[in-house]
């Protein structure tokens, strides 16, 4: 490793309920085997569940992290929330981005940022597991038309099997060693100071979901490269979007107008058509029924989504 002053890494965790995933963060961070300086900002988009109580009970044992609590006063989503850690930890060298239900493993983020300062990459993001250690596939590719279709007739987990066919990589042996894929789920994402100042803010519109897919082709257009790392380890215990109707609903259509930002008026009409047959297809499903009643523009924006 090069040698000069130590690598200041600032952690940036969103919470908006968050108050039963603190410890077990917290916990996982002061574990960390960092030969940097590690610091952790937690921004909070209005709680109500007691999560800066318990942060402000939990802020003394966390002297070895020094942590900064920022209040956004409202659920400004988690976007905003990303935008107002970055600024407030805005001297550091890389930001590592974390949903509050993220466990790192000892080594994740000394082995995030020697990947990213050996290759050069804006972006690097690790191997993500289930509580049971399975492997979770968080690897993504570019959406296209051809995807959304592949996806709507075949399913997302076979159609991904197939890169020109599906969004998510589907390929086990893919995770097995380093790759650059288009994009990565955000619940763990290392960004360097210099790609995060080139590629600007995260979106804000965009609220709930898309956003790291926004950001990291953002990253991409501007010459910054994604890095995925199977030595870096997380445990991600994740949320509901996939059982939640409202939150699913806006998923779905954030993928739209993610793809409309991106493209012309003809082929976001297609990747729209692509999309609503899919959830056509599956009609039975509570959730794509009302995701698909959403992108015909019968349901409002859900209030209060969990980062």
């Amino acid at each position: 490793m090069a040698t000069g002053p130590p690598v200041t890494v600032s952690v940036i965790v969103v919470t908006f309920n968050s108050v039963r995933h603190l410890d077990g963060l917290l916990e996982s961070l002061r574990a960390s085997a960092f030969d940097g300086r590690l610091r952790l900002v937690v921004v909070d988009n209005a709680s109500t569940d007691g999560t800066l109580d318990r942060m402000r009970e939990l802020h003394p044992a966390t002297d070895a992290v020094p942590t900064r609590l920022i209040e956004m006063g409202r659920n400004a989503g988690y976007a905003a929330g990303m935008n107002a850690g970055i600024v407030a930890a805005a001297d550091s060298d890389f930001f590592l981005l974390l949903n509050p239900d993220v466990r790192l493993r000892p080594t994740a983020v000394q082995n995030l940022v020697d990947e990213a300062r050996s290759t050069g990459a804006g972006i690097v993001v690790p191997k993500l597991l289930a509580a049971d250690g399975s492997l979770r596939l968080s690897l993504r590719r570019e959406p296209t038309v051809l995807r959304v279709w592949g996806e709507a007739l075949l399913g997302g987990r076979r159609a991904g099997r197939y890169p020109p066919l599906g969004e998510m990589e589907m390929r086990r042996p893919v995770y097995a060693a380093a790759a650059e894929p288009d994009w990565a789920t955000g619940a763990a994402m290392l960004i360097s100071r210099d790609c995060s100042s080139t590629v600007g803010c995260w979106d804000e519109s965009f609220f709930l979901y898309s956003e790291e897919t926004d950001f990291a082709l953002r990253a991409r257009d501007r010459g910054f490269r994604l890095r995925f790392t199977p030595a870096a380890e997380a445990v991600h215990f994740e949320g509901d979007s996939h059982q939640s109707p409202a939150l699913y609903s806006l998923l779905v259509r954030n993928r739209v107008k993610l793809y409309r930002a991106r493209h012309n008026a003809t082929s976001a009409a297609v990747f729209r058509v692509g999309l609503l047959l899919g959830l056509a297809l599956r009609l039975t499903d509570p959730t794509r029924r009302a995701a698909a009643w959403a992108l015909l523009g019968r349901t409002g924006a859900v209030a209060g989504p969990t980062p």
